[in-house]
């Protein structure tokens, strides 16, 4: 865990990528997310939430009207279903699940969407496997693993809870910041000398 060490004091303590006005919207926030950026989302999500502030009244949405706004998102049918059909589970549930059993039961909810929402909104310990997560993790030999599930449930075993979240974090900005999936800067990775890309003994 020596890089996990030395990145951990690189990095800023308090960062968040998505931001909104209740737990709703970040949910659906993180929903629309995949396969796209989180400054993308986010110069979608106010014209989105403008007109659809709650799960009441995106669940009683045209689909087109919000495959319209979400379109440049990527996606936009899939995504548009997935977050009209969440909002109409969550309006039958009443409540908002605080658990990734139950979240992960939701339309278009999986363990990463899950896991996000267990980190940011209820303050719990999470592993968030998202692109960046999954690429430095197995290049700095935390996991061998290359789904993303596998890869939640081999940290999870192999390392302490307290370290979930900002493992999640720190390894995330690395892969934002130095380790790319193509050209990773690897002259300036302050961590290079425990890459097992480069040293794989």
């Amino acid at each position: 865990m020596k890089a996990f060490e030395i990145l951990d004091k690189i990095y800023p303590k308090d960062i968040g990528f998505l931001f909104a006005d209740t737990n709703f919207q970040f949910l659906v926030s993180v929903c629309l997310s995949a396969q796209t950026t989180d400054a993308a989302v986010m110069r979608i999500t106010p014209i989105l939430f403008s007109k659809y502030p709650d799960e009441k009244a995106l669940s009683n949405a045209e689909l087109t009207a919000v495959e319209e706004i979400i379109k440049p998102l990527g996606f936009y049918h899939m995504k548009a279903k997935n977050i009209i059909a969440l909002s109409k589970a969550l309006v039958s549930l009443g409540y908002i699940p605080n658990t990734i059993e139950e979240l992960i039961k939701l339309p278009g909810v999986g363990r990463k969407t899950a896991n996000c929402y267990i980190l940011h909104i209820c303050n719990e310990p999470a592993i968030i496997v998202d692109t960046h997560f999954k690429r430095v993790a197995k290049r700095l030999g935390y996991t061998a693993e290359t789904d993303p599930d596998k890869v939640e449930f081999d940290i999870k075993k192999n390392y302490p809870k307290e370290l979930w979240s900002r493992l999640s974090m720190v390894l995330n900005l690395h892969g934002r910041k130095y380790c790319f999936s193509k050209k990773p800067n690897c002259d300036e990775c302050p961590v290079r000398s425990y890459c097992k890309t480069i040293n794989p003994s």
